[in-house]
């Protein structure tokens, strides 16, 4: 018998069995239509208004629910429903009517339960708001509901998500039952924090651990640039228990920047063996591994044998043929992607102009910069402009950037500035840098913090000292907040980390020798010191030695020292490389035969036989 003739001849009890079942909204409509004909809801001492109620949220239908909910039979509805539309509304991000719900329930007094103060903690932070947070927390101590492990569960976790860590550790210590997930949340308070010394002794303390709690850690050392350390708890997990999705993502993310590829191959052979669903985030953080490690076949072979691939697959595909200087494949991949109907995000974009401006691609970058917004919504952000000015600046057109710059529809940042200045510096064009500095002046003094460091650099490498000793006198006692230049190379599974000087390995005397070594031959092919950024009114002999120290030489160094002839050495690096260094490895590449792999800040740099993969433009 078909629903609509089987429900016209049905009591309330029959409709209540069919609700019960969740059907689909056409057929809850058609019941509906038939309590209301038949004038069921107050008479039927089946409550069908709650069970429509719960169908409706069930069917994803809230304003129907709650049309149900404002109008409900009895003066004040069951605590049960006030729970289920609390729960429902507290599931969107940025709803206000929870805590609405919640009020109009006090009114009525309706004594709220665990569940109401579980959802109304949850609605709190959704909405990220502490004095909603810490006003129901106040609630939950005076009605004695923290004895209820869910609430006090609840309550930790907001307080994580709020930031609010001192709040998570009072629940915590409070709460007279734990489970995993209470040492859990508090463990996610200390991480999402940034405070994984304390992070890491709660970790060992854990009576109980789950995957949740190791991909915490993982996460956690990885949000904070601690990637050594993220891989050594994920090797330590593999002794009980087995790592789940985001626990491998983050993984295969530490792998990335610490350019370990042997680590990053163990993790994806892992995967394969154990039969692991190679999800789009396991692929596309796959891609991103072996781009990274220097191994951009291998990133193909992963991005060619996805049966059906997304917009983050082709972004992360995008973005590595861009920090390996292969702009024309990076355009080549993008247009498949649009031929495959998928339209770019932000992200994408800001892939596809990096790739633009680390090939000299001023005309593709340009056509997809202005036509981003009527092409495919996305919207220019300042990431978008910082990434065209940087087209534009390292292409030589400074005036044109600057005028970017300068009609912007967003304040330009300090990132943006120091693009274009560097981009004096690469061209050596003093003038147009103090142009941009006297401009910044004008508008904003703050903005040019850093600029005068990049300006005084250009006046050294220029030789300008005069100029140097004005600038850092200008610059009187202000903070150092340059970065140290650091290099990372994997030799036999071990990542080792070198600083420009570095005096702290435990083999730097047999290195720095090695290095001298090195640097000697080097010159037979043709390497001659370039000290000209030095920016230090130093003899000549002092400049060459400051840059003789630099971190990638020293890590080439141990490199050479730790490997068969002729292999492969691969080098990750925090900064940009320097034009010594660049020079020193192309003459190592030929006069040892080896191929170097650099990955700077920004792209990756691969000597072989004298010369670099990007052509000197970098």
């Amino acid at each position: 018998m078909q629903l609509h003739k089987y429900i016209q001849i049905s009591g309330g009890r029959s409709l209540s069995k069919l609700l019960s079942k969740r059907p689909n909204i056409s057929q809850i409509n058609q019941i509906h239509a038939q309590i209301i004909t038949q004038s069921l809801a107050s008479s039927s001492r089946f409550s069908l208004t709650d069970s429509l109620i719960h169908c409706y949220i069930h069917a994803n239908n809230l304003n129907f629910a709650r049309t149900l909910f404002d109008n409900h039979p009895l003066p004040s509805p069951p605590t049960l429903l006030w729970n289920l539309m609390i729960r429902a509304y507290s599931k969107l991000q940025h709803s206000s009517e929870p805590v609405n719900l919640f009020h109009q329930m006090l009114a009525t007094r309706t004594v709220p339960d665990d569940y109401t103060f579980t959802f109304m903690i949850t609605s709190c932070a959704r909405r990220k708001s502490v004095v909603c947070g810490k006003v129901v927390h106040g609630m939950v101590m005076k009605n004695g509901h923290l004895l209820n492990l869910y609430v006090g569960n609840s309550l930790i976790n907001m307080y994580a998500v709020l930031g609010e860590v001192d709040g998570s550790c009072q629940v915590f210590d409070e709460m007279s039952e734990r489970d995993v997930f209470s040492w859990t949340s508090l463990l996610s308070a200390y991480a999402k924090n940034g405070n994984m010394s304390r992070a890491g002794q709660l970790f060992s303390q854990m009576p109980v651990r789950n995957d949740v709690s190791c991909a915490v850690m993982v996460s956690g050392f990885v949000s904070c640039g601690r990637y050594t350390e993220a891989l050594r708890y994920f090797r330590e997990m593999f002794c009980y228990m087995k790592p789940n999705e985001a626990v491998l993502v983050c993984a295969l993310s530490a792998c990335a920047h610490l350019g370990s590829l042997n680590q990053g191959n163990w993790i994806h052979s892992y995967i394969g063996k154990s039969c692991i669903s190679e999800t789009s985030n396991v692929r596309t953080a796959l891609i991103d591994m072996y781009a990274k490690c220097g191994r951009i076949d291998c990133a193909y072979r992963v991005f060619n044998k996805i049966p059906m691939r997304d917009v983050q697959n082709f972004t992360s595909m995008i973005s590595g043929l861009s920090i390996h200087g292969l702009g024309e494949d990076a355009i080549r991949v993008f247009k498949q992607m649009l031929a495959e109907n998928l339209n770019p995000n932000g992200i994408t974009v800001l892939g596809i102009l990096n790739s633009c401006s680390h090939s000299g691609l001023v005309e593709q970058g340009s056509s997809i910069f202005y036509n981003m917004e009527s092409l495919w919504g996305v919207v220019p952000k300042i990431e978008h402009y910082g990434c065209y000015v940087d087209l534009l600046g390292r292409a030589g057109y400074l005036a044109k950037a600057f005028g970017v710059v300068k009609s912007m529809p967003v304040n330009p940042d300090i990132v943006l500035w120091r693009a274009l200045l560097s981009a004096c510096r690469i061209h050596r064009n003093v003038n147009f840098g103090e142009r941009i500095v006297n401009h910044l002046e004008q508008i904003d003094p703050r903005s040019c913090v850093g600029g005068d460091v990049l300006l005084s650099n250009l006046y050294a490498s220029l030789g300008k000292w005069e100029k140097v000793d004005l600038f850092r006198k200008i610059m009187g006692k202000r903070t150092n907040q340059s970065e140290i230049g650091c290099s990372w190379i994997e030799v036999n599974g071990i990542v080792h980390e070198f600083r420009v000087a570095d005096v702290l390995h435990p083999e730097i005397g047999q290195i720095r020798q090695k290095l001298s070594e090195i640097l000697k031959r080097a010159r037979l092919v043709g390497y001659a010191a370039d000290a000209t950024h030095v920016s230090f009114d130093l003899s000549e002999e002092d400049r060459e030695q400051a840059v003789a120290w630099h971190s990638e030489k020293l890590a080439i160094a141990f490199g050479i020292m730790n490997s068969l002839p002729r292999a492969s050495i691969l080098i990750v690096k925090n900064l940009r490389t320097c034009e010594d260094c660049h020079m020193a490895l192309k003459a190592i590449s030929k006069v040892y035969d080896r191929e170097i792999i650099v990955r700077d800040r920004s792209r990756f740099h691969t000597f072989r036989e004298g010369m670099c993969s990007c052509k000197d433009y970098w």
